[in-house]
């Protein structure tokens, strides 16, 4: 008697949102099972990988980034190399100048960056902005108009900001919007739903950042989290977490100690490249197999790491 697997697809299903347009315009979520689980049932999306493009790029002395990026000035000529990189599905444009309490450049410059990589690649983008509430949501409104019919995603609208922003990048400019969270599932949900009712955004236009952390800095968090959401999204069919999400890794990643730290100050560590690289992956890996449908990274080599281990999965 030959033996037959037990499957477990679930009747819940995660919304597939589409980014970009033509023919390399990606689609996130539609799967009905957990990550990776091809053998109940096949994965409709593999998960994507995101390359962050930051305005601040300048400053990132990594060699292998560097060198990726040699001869790159500004943020088109580094979107345009960024198109070749091994792994890349899509743009995330890091607006973190934007901060009026940093650099602070103006609205107007960010979008005129935006403008640019936009004519100069055909990839989808996300934009990031600088976690200032009131910059973010001038600058979220003034990229979506500028690039209405891109078909863009960005991240984020918080509890404080959800009305305004879901009101001017998905309705009045037809573009999806990312909920951020710090790594509560209540507060997803809750953000989901004021989107949708409150903000009239519709359900297949919102992507959710439940929040991440680079692994060994209360990881357990978003570890917890990313399998509430996920569970209640498949197993309870909760409309409002159905929402695919995208995990940006690298910020997080790239800030800590074992990122930072110099050689000659840590020498026991190691290359300090190849402890960003690792941390990175780590996360990345961490996030993609407990229910991200993208992540946003930044080292070429992790990034393409983390491409072989999604074809390896699915």
């Amino acid at each position: 008697m030959s033996f037959e697997p037990k499957t477990q697809p679930y009747s819940g299903s995660i919304h597939a949102v589409t980014l970009g347009v033509g023919d390399k315009a990606i689609v996130i979520g539609g799967q009905n099972v957990l990550p990776f689980y091809t053998f109940d049932a096949p994965i409709q999306n593999a998960p994507k990988i995101g390359v962050e493009i930051s305005d601040a790029a300048g400053e990132w002395t990594a060699p292998g980034i560097a060198g990726f990026y040699a001869g790159c000035t500004t943020m088109a000529e580094r979107a345009r190399k960024a198109e070749t990189m091994e792994g890349a599905d899509f743009l995330c444009l890091h607006f973190e100048s934007a901060d009026p309490n940093g650099a602070n450049r103006s609205v107007a410059e960010c979008v005129a960056d935006a403008k640019a990589v936009a004519e100069a690649t055909t990839m989808p983008i996300v934009i990031m902005g600088c976690k200032n509430l009131e910059r973010d949501g001038e600058l979220f409104s003034k990229i979506s108009e500028a690039l209405q019919g891109k078909n863009i995603l960005c991240m984020s609208a918080r509890q404080e900001n959800c009305k305004t922003v879901g009101a001017s990048v998905a309705l009045a400019y037809g573009q999806k919007v990312g909920a951020e969270t710090a790594d509560d599932i209540n507060l997803a949900k809750q953000l989901n739903i004021m989107l949708k009712k409150d903000a009239n955004v519709p359900a297949d236009s919102i992507v959710m950042n439940i929040g991440t952390a680079a692994v060994g800095y209360g990881y357990e968090y978003v570890a917890s989290t990313l399998d509430r959401v996920r569970l209640a999204a498949l197993a309870q069919s909760d409309t409002d977490l159905q929402m695919p999400i995208v995990a940006p890794v690298s910020p997080d990643t790239w800030g800590v100690k074992e990122s930072t730290a110099s050689e000659e100050d840590e020498p026991a560590w190691g290359s300090a490249e190849e402890r960003a690289i690792d941390m990175e992956v780590a996360t990345a890996a961490a996030n993609l197999t407990g229910g991200a449908d993208a992540v946003i990274m930044r080292h070429p080599a992790a990034i393409a790491t983390i491409k072989k281990f999604i074809t390896e999965l699915v």
